[in-house]
């Protein structure tokens, strides 16, 4: 990967609020047309980032560039050059997903913004719920359409800020294949989570992001390789008592002769017998 071909840079960024440090000298580099996975827990500066790289936040030391104009001296080019999507999906509920999406063309001076609406909502399968008011929608399909208002513009680059954050497995689904689609067609992705399996999922690249700074970044790949696999031991299974019981008796109680083999079963006979007489 190198500079000319990427996406974005960042070179050294730190961030503090007070006493506070949230990003201690991160660098790092997105290449065009990939996902990018910022990986790391609650805290560890992934949306601090985020916000500084789309002009949102200022950096108090280092540079970053996003589609090749640098964030600092160049806010109003960056922010034409992308979309951010936040936590939450931000949309309107009391309007319908085709009116959303109409809305937002027509904020962007989109010509012909009620075509466009349409042709995002086939294409984040959304056209049987184009009329109902998005207050009807799962999680998963706000979702869809927030990611769907973000591509409004043909934006390079896109943010998504823990996008599948309280989605359920289907929800989460959802979004990922409209991710690897985005990806597909040529845009740049940069995806902040705190989900293993997501980064895995999705990611050309991962960094880890803990305490304000990157302590691993590359391909998947690379990552496994950094542990030695793990050496599997077999241990022999020891019998337990309902092993040894069933194994004796049977599951049904009886022996292979179909003489019943219950615990105190002879003794339960001797005493019936001397009831007999």
């Amino acid at each position: 990967m190198t500079q000319s071909s990427a996406a974005i840079t960042a070179c050294g960024i730190r961030k503090s609020f007070g006493d506070q440090v949230a990003l201690d000298g991160v660098d790092l580099v997105v290449d065009q047309g990939t996902i990018f996975a910022l990986l790391g827990p609650n805290g560890a500066g992934k949306t601090t980032l985020v916000k500084i790289l789309s002009t949102l936040l200022k950096g108090d030391a280092g540079t970053a560039t996003v589609n090749g104009f640098d964030v600092a001296t160049q806010g109003a080019d960056v922010r034409e050059s992308i979309s951010l999507t936040g936590q939450f999906a931000a949309v309107d509920e009391i309007l319908t997903g085709r009116e959303n999406l109409t809305l937002m063309a027509r904020l962007r001076r989109v010509t012909d913004a009620g075509q466009l609406a349409d042709a995002l909502l086939a294409r984040f399968q959304l056209i049987d719920a184009a009329t109902r008011r998005v207050a009807t929608y799962s999680g998963g399909m706000r979702r869809r359409l927030d990611i769907a208002m973000s591509l409004i513009g043909n934006p390079p680059v896109i943010f998504l800020d823990e996008p599948t954050t309280g989605l359920d497995p289907q929800g989460r689904i959802e979004v990922w294949n409209s991710v690897k689609e985005l990806a597909g067609q040529g845009t740049t992705v940069l995806l902040t989570t705190q989900y293993l399996d997501e980064a895995e999922h999705l990611a050309d690249r991962i960094a880890i992001l803990h305490e304000g700074r990157i302590i691993a970044n590359g391909t998947l790949g690379d990552l496994k390789q950094l542990l030695p696999p793990a050496k599997v031991e077999y241990v022999q299974k020891q019998p337990t008592l309902e092993d040894v019981f069933l194994a004796i008796v049977g599951a049904t109680g009886k022996d292979g002769a179909g003489n019943d083999r219950g615990i105190g079963t002879d003794e339960r006979n001797s005493d019936e017998q001397a009831l007999s007489r």
